[in-house]
């Protein structure tokens, strides 16, 4: 085996599980409609490099070769999901069909089925709650699997391909697939991570204004309350002065409801925005009270 065909194809992976802990932070700083889009640069991305481990192929000696395609097509669906590996293993399949030979066919399948056991690995580690060993090593024994079909639908020419090159393929497929599952996870927790401080950050700023807000709210909502039950001694109790009088105190009672709960902001809850406003705070359901 060439080691320095191993050694640059490992180099690959790495780089491009580096790109993507780059993209997943670019996208997750910008707005939305970006966000739309990260599915599909991962794809490209992904692609890209499956396409690259199919030109530059390993040697294994004896001129036999494998290429370690199916590792990018499985971690892009895993990571990031059917959209990303869709278009991953697209790619791949286009670069394949146009290299064309005997085993087009078989190499094609095999990519297609590589993406569809690993979206059902990440529909089991969604339903589980995280991804874990077990899921890990059930997608790389399912991938080598595949890859060892690939082979042996060519018949006795794809077993004599595949008996020499099974163990070192398993080995390629085993690392490539554990050390792409530690980065995202260790990604995924470094935006949690980040997120969590972001979140924390932004309620400190929220309650801080709020209670600031209410401050400046509650003194002249008090004096504006005593007015009120000053002129309401001056006014017969049946007059229309009167029920004016009653509304507004009930108006000035609510603003001090609301005065209270924004002293009692302990998360951020939104109420949707309707037509042309923003996104704004529901206080009743963001303070402690609710």
């Amino acid at each position: 085996m060439d080691y320095h065909h191993v050694i640059e194809a490992a180099g690959a992976i790495s780089l491009g599980m580096v790109a993507f802990s780059y993209l997943i932070r670019w996208f997750g700083e910008g707005a939305a409609r970006r966000r739309r889009w990260r599915p599909i640069v991962t794809g490209l991305v992904f692609g890209a490099l499956a396409v690259f481990l199919m030109r530059f192929r390993i040697d294994v000696g004896g001129d036999r070769f494998v290429d370690t395609r199916v590792i990018p097509i499985a971690l892009a669906t895993l990571i990031e999901g059917p959209v990303a590996g869709a278009v991953t293993a697209t790619i791949a399949v286009v670069y394949r069909g146009w290299l064309g030979g005997s085993g087009a066919v078989a190499g094609v399948l095999g990519i297609v089925a590589t993406a569809v056991a690993a979206a059902a690995v990440r529909a089991g580690a969604r339903r589980d709650g995280r991804l874990g060993l077990r899921h890990g090593s059930v997608l790389v024994v399912a991938v080598w699997a595949i890859t060892a079909g690939s082979f042996l639908v060519l018949g006795e020419r794809g077993l004599a391909m595949f008996a020499p090159v099974w163990l070192p393929l398993l080995a390629m497929i085993a690392v490539g697939l554990a050390v792409g599952a530690r980065l995202f996870n260790d990604v995924a927790a470094g935006q949690a991570a980040e997120a969590a401080r972001r979140d924390a950050a932004q309620l400190r700023a929220m309650t801080s204004l709020a209670r600031a807000a209410a401050h400046e709210i509650n003194n002249p909502l008090t004096a504006v309350l005593g007015g009120l039950v000053l002129i309401g001694r001056a006014v017969k109790p049946d007059s229309d002065e009167a029920r004016w009088l009653a509304n507004a105190k009930t108006a000035a009672e609510q603003i001090r409801d609301i005065v209270k709960r924004m002293n009692r902001i302990t998360s951020i809850e939104e109420v949707p925005s309707a037509g042309p406003l923003p996104d704004m705070l529901d206080i009743r359901k963001s303070s402690s009270s609710s």
